[in-house]
């Protein structure tokens, strides 16, 4: 064995895309990890954006509400009983709604609209312009930097998960690549 691979050879990826099953999970994980990052950049900016108004009643009280999630958690089996009792056992939401939401992540998301200057706001609100408004056409845009690194943490985060596949998904059709992957893994090794 040397820096330099001996030969080349495809012998693993050819018995590895051979089986059907691999490529549907491949499939299934990229559509699993496309509607997670939509669906968590979504709640990011529509927890974040409000969170930085001064006139929010109640502003304070959220935001340390959002941190206590961050700081302390229920624990693995108060969240599987959820789960269960809301009857996302074996469906793809289980792999989705649970994680939807970091708060490090809007944390960060949070403060880049916070470093925002406020007289955009002005000049849109003296406009005409309502909230969602100045949402969509100032802030989003000004923050396209941070919205790209966001998105990148949930996919590659989402990408890299299979511990919660593990405890929620039991259907074979229903697993995600890298739950796959491991199973094909422990299997060789035992």
């Amino acid at each position: 064995v040397s820096f330099w691979p001996v030969e080349f050879e495809t012998k693993a990826y050819e018995i590895l895309f051979a089986d059907k099953t691999m490529i549907d999970c491949l499939f299934y994980t990229i559509k699993l990890t496309i509607i997670y990052t939509a669906l968590a950049m979504v709640l990011t900016i529509l927890m974040a954006y409000p969170l930085t108004k001064k006139r929010l009643k109640g502003r304070k009280f959220f935001n340390l509400l959002a941190l206590f999630t961050m700081y302390f958690s229920g624990g693995t089996i108060p969240i599987y009983l959820n789960i269960k009792d809301l009857g996302l056992l074996d469906t793809p939401w289980a792999l989705i709604i649970p994680g939807a939401l970091s708060t490090y992540n809007m944390i960060i998301l949070k403060s880049f609209f916070t470093a925002l200057p406020e007289s955009l706001e002005e000049a849109a609100t003296i406009d005409g312009a309502n909230d969602f408004q100045i949402l969509l056409r100032i802030y989003l845009p000004l923050s396209l930097a941070s919205l790209a690194t966001l998105t990148l943490f949930y996919a590659v985060g989402k990408w890299n998960s299979f511990q919660d596949a593990l405890y929620y998904i039991t259907k074979r059709d229903l697993q995600p690549l890298q739950l796959k992957l491991y199973n094909l893994i422990k299997g060789s090794q035992a």
